[in-house]
């Protein structure tokens, strides 16, 4: 007798239950049309995003701090880490770049703000003070002063990546220095808090589709849908150059690593779709680091690209930025010279590193790159209040996907990278252990990172003590013999 087929509203519900990417996906739509319908319900609930994204913070630095650590570690070799952030670094500062150069040619050719004749004094420039509430971009010098902890404790609890990062390198550093005779039990530990979080990670993951409702919910119903007529010619052509820089990354993942964009999107689209959900790369970064190491990047490459894109590789960012200046210098019926544009340039390679975390920052790096023109008025940057909130999709996609090409690439340059594994994974080949899957939500959260061929405890080997001389888990000393 052949097996019965479930009906459709079981396979749905099996689906609803088992995929994230369906949860989520059906909480965007659910969330889309409260905010149509019942908008001032809506604005209510926005808790419900800020919630989930608070928690998913807290365990952000402990993880950067445990993959880093166990990264250099495990890597033994402090120089290769350096010839990492060093390649992470100029690859970082050639796609902005490239970014930024797409962002201004786009709005040459287009023009989305020529014929508004915007007068500036008509537009309220403390509403841009209102939206940054007060802060400021830091210079060149407090940026780096900023990136070195003033205490351990406090580099955690203020969730300040790039001092958590260099903690980590000064720990790693430490610990390959004193070897495993002095501290043997320091790496072991490191590792299993590093799979804690992991599991904490997969509680909260949980709750994303709650997030994803009430973010989208109050979006829309704080926004409407009707700015998107105002501005659309922006808009349009801000998505087309992001899609066009998107097929850049393409080619250049393709070229440097042979991997295909187009798969590790589908590998990511549950993270991209709660990206998008929760305008928040953050919301997402465990879940996208878990997915790297597992589709064979190395700990040490993925711990230092990923956590320093969020500060020195917003793509979508400068996009927006450079579209942004000239949409604005249009409006207000300002011709920028070539000159200026390339001063526009110029400015925004500084004004957009360390843009991660400021409020209002876009409008921050706008209104200095306004001011050092000179030309450009700056309450004329309040013409963007109204749609900024509307080009998150386009910069969370942009960002999250330049950062995670960025760390395949330099880890195919350091070669930190298992190309063999890479593709079976991507091509849904990769055969992982129940520990190693992250796509469950069983005890062991999104999955504890684990190689098929890694020995067990009972019969540890030589490939658990790296070149550094700190095994990752200390063989048993043979019994002695009684005689």
């Amino acid at each position: 007798m052949p097996p019965s087929v479930p009906s459709l509203p079981r396979r749905v519900a099996r689906t609803l239950r088992s995929s994230l990417f369906a949860q989520v996906l059906c909480a965007l739509v659910l969330g889309i049309a409260v905010g149509k319908l019942w908008p001032e319900t809506a604005t209510a609930l926005q808790p419900l995003g800020d919630g989930f994204t608070r928690l998913i913070k807290t365990v952000i630095s402990p993880l950067v701090f445990c993959v880093v650590v166990v990264g250099i570690a495990k890597a033994g070799d402090l120089k290769a880490f350096g010839r990492i952030g060093v390649k992470a670094l100029i690859w970082f500062e050639i796609a902005s770049t490239i970014a930024l150069v797409i962002g201004l040619l786009a709005a040459n050719l287009v023009g989305p703000g020529k014929g508004m004749n915007v007068d500036p004094a008509s537009l309220d420039a403390a509403a841009v003070e209102k939206t940054t509430g007060g802060e400021h971009l830091p210079s060149t010098t407090e940026f780096l002063l900023h990136a070195l902890p003033e205490s351990f404790v406090g580099a955690f609890a203020d969730n300040e990546l790039l001092q958590v990062l260099i903690l980590a390198c000064l720990v790693g550093a430490a610990l390959l220095h004193l070897g495993h005779t002095k501290v043997p039990k320091i790496l072991p530990a490191i590792d299993q808090a590093q799979e804690v979080i992991f599991a904490v990670v997969g509680f909260v993951m949980r709750l994303a589709p709650i997030a994803v409702f009430g973010a989208m919910a109050h979006l829309v119903g704080n926004y409407g849908l009707g700015v998107i007529k105002t501005y659309a010619k922006l808009i349009v052509l801000c998505y087309v150059a992001a899609a066009l820089f998107i097929v850049l990354l393409a080619v250049a993942l393709r070229l440097v690593t042979g991997l295909s964009l187009w798969k590790f999107l589908r590998y990511i689209r549950e993270e991209m779709l709660l990206a998008l959900g929760t305008a928040s790369t953050e919301a997402v970064m465990p879940r996208v680091m878990q997915k790297l190491r597992r589709a064979g990047a190395r700990d040490d490459a993925v711990g230092l690209v990923l956590p320093t894109g969020y500060s020195f590789n917003l793509d979508g960012a400068s996009l927006y930025l450079s579209i942004g200046t000239l949409f604005i210098a249009q409006a207000v019926g300002v011709d920028l010279t070539l000159g200026q544009q390339v001063t526009v340039v110029l400015v925004l390679m500084l004004t957009s590193k360390g843009m991660a975390g400021i409020p209002g920052s876009a409008f921050l790096a706008l209104s200095a790159t306004a001011s050092s023109l000179g030309a450009i008025p700056a309450g004329a940057v309040a013409l963007l209040l109204g749609v900024d909130r509307i080009m998150d999709s386009m910069r969370v996609v942009t960002n999250l996907l330049g950062n995670c090409v960025a760390v395949f690439a330099v880890s195919r340059w350091e070669g930190a990278l298992d190309t063999d594994r890479a593709k079976k994974t991507l091509d849904g080949d990769y055969a992982a252990p129940p520990e190693d899957d992250d796509e469950g939500d069983g005890e062991k959260g999104v999955g504890a990172e684990a190689s098929a061929a890694e020995p067990t405890a009972a019969e540890p080997t030589a490939a658990e003590v790296p070149a550094s001389g700190i095994p990752t888990q200390k063989p048993k000393e043979p019994a002695p013999e009684v005689g």
